[in-house]
């Protein structure tokens, strides 16, 4: 089956070079120019689901996160930002493959470049934030930017298009 792209291809390939030059913008920042503790802490002065958060405990990037180690406003803004990874590349891969999807004929091939261009960029990314005097390099981002890239192209290959549907006219004779 030969496919044809169609024009809305061409607008989810630019929203993902949209998203990459907003990654790119967001992550040529400093962490201060980020934070979003003030906020947080007028947003949450009560602290609430302090008595259940204060039992989550774990390690990323050889760091303990934790309400004891992180404070309660810093332990949510860890949260906040991770998650902001994950949905970022979520969206990132999912365009990719939207885009692609009507212009690489085998469906694999098409999750597979959309991977790599999205697992692609997260790591180069990240190696950029190396070099960035306020910023940190984690390899967990990179695996957790992959994450968020495999589930927004595993959405988009297990949804169904929804096409045009034309209305059947029926003529009474």
């Amino acid at each position: 089956m030969n496919k044809k792209a169609r024009p809305a291809d061409n607008i989810y390939l630019l929203l993902a070079f949209g998203m990459m030059a907003l990654l790119f913008y967001s992550t040529s920042m400093g962490y201060e120019d980020q934070n979003v503790q003030p906020f947080l802490h007028q947003w949450l002065e009560g602290e609430p689901l302090r008595g259940l958060l204060e039992r989550v405990e774990f390690m990323y990037a050889g760091s303990e996160i934790s309400i004891a180690a992180n404070g309660y406003i810093g332990f949510l803004e860890f949260f906040i930002r991770k998650g902001a990874h994950f949905v970022a590349y979520f969206l990132l891969g999912l365009f990719w493959f939207l885009g692609l999807r009507n212009r690489v004929n085998q469906p694999w091939l098409t999750v597979l470049i959309a991977l790599l261009l999205t697992a692609g960029y997260a790591s180069f990314d990240e190696l950029r934030q190396a070099f960035h005097p306020n910023r940190t390099a984690l390899m967990e981002d990179v695996m957790l930017d992959t994450a968020g890239a495999i589930v927004g192209i595993a959405t988009a290959f297990f949804t169904k298009p929804q096409g045009r549907r034309r209305k059947k006219v029926r003529f009474k004779s």
